[in-house]
């Protein structure tokens, strides 16, 4: 391949002065004439009957126009994966827990819509509730939802090997308990939703999304409409991390109200809405069982995950099947028995968030290594790279790993950390510890979807192109059009992108499983192909060539034997047009990941991710024994990541993931009491800020990844899965104390200390 001149640039943002000045709309930036806005009422139960549902009080109020329960909707249940649908726009029969959505109003302004919320009542029929997952389980416990037995929704079990005869064959064998905790997203832009509806029952909605063409069909489907009904915007967004994947409330009721009034209605999320009644982690209690061979060679796992799943699905069976999955990856395991269960409790939902399930178990496996490496008297570094995965060898769940940069990103981390001068040579209070990961590059969750593009060359040389994917902040959109400008041989300035428009742009899977670089990036690569052949094959008649023989780059077309000969990109545009042939000049493109859905995997095995990427991240840290405030002082993000389309780009998404990593290691915790958030406020619940992040150096692996456009891989998401073990792991360097329960806050850092005094 030739030199690139964009793909490896580090450019800045497309959007960047346009939110660094203000400019930039986000959802709750639109305005239309005669806008209504609207409040949602939710449950103050945890699990109770809905017997009544009284609006005449809030259809009295001044300024209101609307008002809606359960009863008033279409009974159509939604979900992100098909075979776990089990919610309403609004409930219908029963809360399920505290904040579940009973009623909605639109009125004329807020003040009117927060004064009518408060005139609606509600008679309730209060239930038992369940806020454990163990005691959800049992016989007896109260039922969440009718029809699912003993309240698991979703459940694997899968083995791998022969895992009774690897444990008899062990030489080693370990068993743990571990426990992660809810976590929040806590994105700065708030949940926001806008609508129209014309009069022929067409309705347009702003919506802050990760995925607008899933969510005009779950907004189709509630609605009880046609999708050719529904018109999905995605305007900026600000963060999402998995939370802005599902349809929520905000979504619905804006449609509907829309629908019925034939006016435009926007509903906001508060931030207590937003920690309450949206999605998070999900709390994990493991159970983990190792076998080691003498040698250090991981030979077998028992793996026992219960996940906190709250009152609804969402993305259970997809969550619970990464988890599951990703044990065997980034190391070699041949024997593994895996049993997970997605548990209903009555408490706020969780749902897909940086990682999807997997930071919970790779938080366990990273953890327990470096207790075999003490036991065993081997270096958790060399514990690691022993068993490290490499390209192209086989997997026992037939996953196609066709680059694997794993082994060098342990290597890049430990030296950037300073393994060898400081692993266990510290003064006590100081540490560093490491942790590995995998991650995919576009989970296949729904392999009938694939992503679409479409590239235009105008007549001034100038590039249209239309992408669906969806832009939530991490720089799809300017990745994407590096890849397309590359691609034609202009410059990242002559692209023009509109994106996530499911009325203009093709269809697109959204944003999730770090998928949007390698599924997006694919198809515009192949649709600026497209138009790239169709103006050399005229450029090659008027210079008498054979197409073979003419490049393109910088804005030039050219001949590859003799560059001197040829002519501007705009000149071959010209040759085109006055060629009598049809302006613009189009290309498409459709790229469908080669693998199965991760659903289907519940029963059978198979590859479901076109690509996976490797990352290793190293930290150190200091721990004040007399506070028990732990600083992490240096963090080193190693990252296959394929080919960097956009290095800076990248290293903002390892740095952003290391924070996060941070937060679900010391401070992160969704507390309820009684199903009852108790910190639903930035306040209160501990996020990490700009005074708490490390120095981090972020280290690309660079692999040229066979399926990735321009050999691109993910970048950022799976990053969050390794720094909370790799800081637990420092911790123990430190203080010479375990902590196998998440957070580890200075209360748990004091207590563990006088116990060990």
């Amino acid at each position: 391949m030739h030199k690139l001149n964009v793909v490896g640039k580090r450019s800045p943002m497309l959007d960047a002065l346009e939110k660094a000045t203000g400019q930039a709309r986000f959802t709750d930036d639109l305005s239309l004439p005669g806008m209504l806005f609207g409040k949602i009422l939710r449950s103050p139960h945890p699990h109770a009957k809905i017997l009544h549902v009284d609006l005449s009080g809030a259809l009295k109020v001044k300024g209101v126009q609307g008002a809606i329960s359960g009863k008033d909707i279409p009974r159509k249940k939604y979900g992100i994966v098909p075979m776990a649908k089990d919610e309403y726009a609004l409930a219908i029969d029963k809360v399920r827990y505290i904040g579940d959505e009973v009623a909605a109003v639109a009125a004329a302004s807020l003040d009117a819509a927060e004064e009518a919320i408060s005139k609606i009542r509600v008679d309730y029929e209060v239930l038992p509730a369940v806020f454990d997952p163990l005691e959800s389980m049992k016989p007896g416990a109260p039922v969440i939802h009718e029809e699912v037995p003993n309240n698991i929704s979703a459940s694997i079990r899968k083995e791998f090997g022969n895992v009774e005869k690897a444990f008899l064959e062990s030489d080693f064998v370990f068993e743990n308990d571990f426990e992660t905790q809810a976590i929040n997203h806590a994105p700065l832009e708030p949940h926001a939703a806008l609508s129209t509806a014309d009069h022929s029952g067409k309705v347009t909605l702003w919506s802050s999304t990760q995925i607008p063409f899933f969510l005009r069909r779950n907004l189709a489907t509630t609605l009880d409409i046609p999708e050719s009904k529904v018109r999905v915007i995605k305007p900026k967004v600000g963060g999402g991390f998995g939370q802005k994947i599902d349809l929520y409330a905000k979504d619905f009721c804006a449609a509907f109200f829309a629908m019925k009034m034939k006016k435009p209605v926007k509903f906001v999320y508060e931030r207590e809405e937003m920690f309450t009644s949206t999605r998070q982690r999900h709390p994990f209690r493991i159970r983990l069982k190792t076998g080691m061979k003498k040698d250090g060679t991981i030979h077998a796992q028992q793996f026992r995950a219960i996940a906190d799943g709250g009152a609804y699905n969402s993305t259970a069976p997809l969550m619970i099947t990464l988890a599951c999955y990703f044990i065997m990856l980034p190391y070699r395991l041949e024997n593994l028995l895996f049993e997970g269960y997605h548990v209903y409790t009555n408490k706020p939902v969780g749902g897909a968030m940086r990682g999807h399930g997997i930071p919970q178990v790779r938080f366990a496996v990273e953890a327990q290594l470096d207790m075999i490496s003490e036991k065993m008297g081997i270096d958790p570094l060399e514990i690691r790279l022993k068993n490290a995965f490499l390209a192209g060898e086989p997997h026992p769940a037939k996953l196609l790993v066709q680059s694997c940069g794993f082994s060098d990103t342990l290597k890049k981390a430990a030296e950037g950390i300073g393994w060898a001068e400081k692993r266990g040579k510290l003064p006590f209070g100081r540490g560093v510890g490491l942790a590995g990961a995998s991650f995919p590059s576009g989970v296949s969750n729904m392999s009938h979807i694939s992503s679409g593009a479409v590239v235009k060359i105008e007549r001034d040389g100038s590039i249209t192109l239309l992408t669906g994917a969806a832009d939530i902040g991490q720089g799809a959109e300017t990745v994407i059009s590096q890849i397309a400008a590359e691609e034609l041989g202009v410059l990242l300035e002559d692209i023009r992108i509109t994106a996530a428009d499911t009325e203009i742009t093709p269809l697109d899977p959204g944003t999730f499983g770090s998928g949007v670089t390698l599924r997006a990036g694919n198809a515009a690569r192949m649709a600026a192909s497209e138009a790239r052949g169709k103006l050399l094959e005229a450029a090659a008649e008027k210079m008498e060539a054979d197409i073979k023989d003419l490049e393109i780059r910088d804005r030039r077309v050219f001949s590859k034997e003799n560059p001197e000969r040829g002519m501007s990109f705009q000149e071959a545009v010209k040759v085109y047009q006055y060629s009598d042939r049809p302006m613009p000049i189009v290309g498409t493109g459709s790229y469908m990941p080669p693998a199965k859905e991760p659903t289907t995997l519940l029963k059978e095995d198979g590859n479901f991710s076109p690509a996976y990427s490797f990352m290793t991240q190293a930290a150190e840290v200091q721990v004040d024994t007399a506070t028990g405030k732990i600083t992490v002082l240096n963090m080193v993000a190693a990252h296959d990541c394929g080919r960097a389309i956009n290095p800076m780009l990248v290293e903002g998404q390892l740095e952003g993931s290391v924070v996060g990593g941070m937060g679900q290691a010391l401070y992160e915790d969704v507390m309820t009491e009684k199903g009852q958030v108790l910190n639903p406020s930035f306040l209160d619940y501990g996020i990490p800020t700009a005074m708490e992040a490390p120095s981090i150096n972020s280290v690309e692996v660079e692999t040229d990844d066979p399926e990735g456009p321009f050999g691109a891989k993910e970048s950022g998401e799976g990053t969050q899965l390794a720094p909370a073990p790799a800081i637990i792991n420092a911790i123990y360097d430190a203080i010479g104390v375990r902590f196998n329960i998440l957070p580890v806050t200075p209360e748990k850092v004091l207590e563990a200390l006088q116990k060990k005094e």
